[in-house]
């Protein structure tokens, strides 16, 4: 601890210099929606049905050909 505040009397410069302690708090605030939000979007998703699983990969191949020409 007094190696740390030595240090910030000194100028040395460390990893938050520059940043307030306010802004420091806002950063974390707006990682720890970024994470909240990433888990939200890698929830499973429902499955799809054998003939609706069949439908989409018609479509797909149809969407392909259409793109070859």
């Amino acid at each position: 601890m007094a190696q740390r505040a030595e240090r910030d009397q000194k100028g040395i410069p460390g990893k938050n210099q520059g940043m307030s302690k306010d802004q420091r708090e806002r950063m974390r605030d707006d990682m720890r929606d970024v994470y909240r939000d990433r888990g939200r979007q890698d929830r499973p998703r429902q499955q799809l049905s054998p003939q609706e699983r069949e439908k989409l990969r018609r479509d797909i191949q149809d969407a392909n050909r259409d793109l070859r020409r």
